[in-house]
């Protein structure tokens, strides 16, 4: 092997280790969650933490899906963030394309708007929309929460998709029109086969976002416990006697499979949508 080849593989490798120290640091929480499942009772409280387990066990597992609520809080999820996503990109389609492709007065003016939106943490807002939720007899029901995940992915699926939709040469839908399409059905036919990448990044986004959500969850669904979600689900696992981590890391592990599975199987199209919805802006 010549020095020249040498020398530049030097120069990377802090970069490839420091790689590898980021990966192992994100992903060991991960891993400590999953083998916990795993783990019996007697070892997870053990004063000697195991690094890998030396029993298997299911029992947590049956335990949390035997747990009150199950199914009902997984279809309320289900739901709910399916609801709140296919919203978000309805809306955001139309103001991206409007945005991108249109010339308007005031266009800067609500692409900062919806910048500053994104940037305002939301759970800054839980007590206004507690009380207008409240006001409008709009508590204790999930399209409320439906609204308020939609609410909080809108922005940056807005900001996405007019980047994706930048990237693609107006001609072609000028081309279409020439043809005889108008612009809506140049739009669906051309363009819209083009966005698919970027539609399944920001569908991701909205979808992990809505699905992990907590705060509102709890804080809105106060009476009717049947409307609650998986994340509030979670938490019933701990009681005056302690938290029974076993049951608590195994549904938290069956809560992490929806986002870990969409993801494998959008993960080309993710990539390539959030690199392409970052070329203009």
């Amino acid at each position: 092997m010549s020095t020249r080849t040498v020398r530049p593989r030097l120069r990377r490798l802090p970069l490839h280790l420091a790689a590898a120290v980021t990966v192992v640091v994100c992903l060991f929480p991960v891993y400590w969650m999953i083998s916990t499942a795993f783990k019996p009772s007697k070892d997870i409280q053990s004063a000697d933490p195991q690094l890998f387990p030396h029993t298997w066990t299911l029992d947590h597992f049956q335990r949390a899906v035997d747990a009150d609520g199950f199914a009902l809080f997984w279809r309320n999820s289900i739901l709910v963030t399916l609801g709140a996503v296919l919203l978000a990109l309805l809306v955001a389609l139309g103001a991206a394309y409007a945005v991108a492709r249109l010339r308007w007065r005031g266009r800067r003016q609500f692409m900062l708007m919806i910048f500053i939106a994104q940037m305002a943490p939301w759970e800054s807002l839980i007590i206004p929309i507690y009380i207008i939720s409240r006001d409008t007899n709009m508590l204790d029901r999930l399209p409320t929460l439906t609204l308020i995940y939609f609410m909080i992915t809108l922005p940056f699926t807005v900001v996405v998709l007019r980047g994706f939709i930048g990237t693609i040469p107006p001609e072609l839908e000028e081309a279409a029109q020439v043809d005889g399409c108008t612009r809506t059905g140049a739009f669906w036919r051309v363009a819209m086969p083009l966005l698919a990448p970027g539609l399944m990044a920001t569908s991701l986004f909205g979808f992990i976002t809505a699905w992990n959500e907590f705060a509102y969850a709890n804080f809105l669904i106060i009476k009717q416990q049947d409307n609650r979600t998986l994340p509030v689900w979670l938490s019933s696992f701990q009681n005056t006697f302690g938290t029974d981590w076993g049951a608590t890391m195994a549904a938290s592990t069956l809560f992490a499979l929806p986002a870990l599975v969409i993801f494998l199987v959008l993960q080309r199209h993710v990539t390539s949508g959030f690199a392409a919805g970052a070329v203009k802006g």
